[in-house]
């Protein structure tokens, strides 16, 4: 091991490697990058501006957008540097920062989901306790809970991999610097670092998705039995459709990269799967969530459209005037 070149720096060999697509993908890729922190800016902006939506759900969709724009902000950037330059080159520290952050805020939007069905339990199972279960302080203990678990899951595979030994091919069949196609580079064993990836990056996976599964087929059977007012369904089923939408979005791609406890998955079916919850998904959640959300449609309509229309008033105002 002494006498062979230790690997500092990495090739990424993204997506594809066909020279005509690359313009094409790097268009695609930039508008949804844009549209990613478009929509969820707009989202954060309107629940931090919007008195009426000062609640435990929208506090949680507020950070679910923040973590969407970290996740993208992760990996796009530097996918879209490659297609331009034709040369996706990463450092041995950058990789290892890539799949600290790439982890931390995927681990903690996984669990965030799970927060935000319990909130949605809580507020139609147990209405009358709402506001005292889910308090302004629980509320915030609960984020900065699914923050700081995320980030110690993160340290916890960073700390792993940065201790293997890496001396043979740098290339990663990936568009990112993810952990299987990096462990599959070392010289070193990887078991540890395997086994850590099936048990817990595995149950942080499978644990929050059973959760919220058992937590909405408590709500449904509440809904069905305990509900008469059809209004009443309607609303509780609006909102949580729109959570459920995003749970299938983020979590079937995770669960088929992470629970299978091989490494033999197609790396072309991998960056597929990574593609759908770290780009698309976060592309999706703002829309999944105003297009059924009535409060959220009305307070982008205040807040945006309100003021654009003002502004178009005081430009012809002042061009009358001049």
């Amino acid at each position: 091991m002494d006498n062979q070149t230790e690997v500092r720096k990495f090739i990424l060999l993204g997506l594809s490697n066909v020279q005509g697509l690359q313009k094409f993908l790097f268009m695609l890729f930039l508008l949804l990058y844009l549209s990613t922190l478009l929509g969820n800016m707009a989202i954060m902006i309107v629940v931090v501006c919007e008195p009426r939506l000062h609640t435990p759900m929208y506090f949680f969709l507020c950070n679910l957008s923040c973590l969407d724009i970290f996740f993208s902000t992760v990996t796009v950037p530097k996918m879209l540097a490659g297609f331009l330059s034709g040369h996706q080159g990463i450092s041995y520290t950058g990789c290892l920062s890539q799949l600290h952050f790439s982890y931390f805020v995927g681990s903690s939007e996984a669990l965030l989901l799970a927060v935000m069905a319990y909130d949605r339990f809580v507020a139609i199972c147990n209405p009358l306790r709402y506001t005292l279960i889910m308090s302004p302080r629980a509320c915030l203990q609960l984020a900065v809970g699914t923050w700081t678990t995320g980030f110690l899951h993160a340290l916890m595979h960073t700390v792993m991999t940065s201790r293997l030994h890496f001396c043979g091919p740098n290339h990663i069949q990936h568009y990112f610097c993810d952990i299987k196609p990096v462990v599959r580079l070392a010289c070193s064993s990887s078991q540890l670092n395997l086994n850590l990836l099936n048990t817990i990056t595995g149950s942080l996976a499978i644990g929050p998705f059973v959760f919220i599964l058992f937590s909405y087929l408590y709500i449904f059977s509440f809904l069905r039995l305990k509900v008469q007012s059809k209004e009443g369904r309607r609303k509780a089923f609006s909102t949580c459709i729109s959570h459920l939408t995003v749970v299938a979005l983020f979590y079937v791609p995770v669960i088929f990269n992470y629970v299978p406890p091989s490494l033999e998955n197609s790396p072309r079916w991998t960056m597929i799967a990574t593609v759908m919850y770290n780009v698309v998904t976060p592309v999706l959640n703002p829309l999944i969530y105003t297009l059924r959300n009535v409060e959220v449609k009305r307070a982008l309509k205040r807040r945006l459209f309100t003021r654009e229309l003002l502004a178009q008033k005081m430009f012809c105002l002042a061009a009358c005037v001049g």
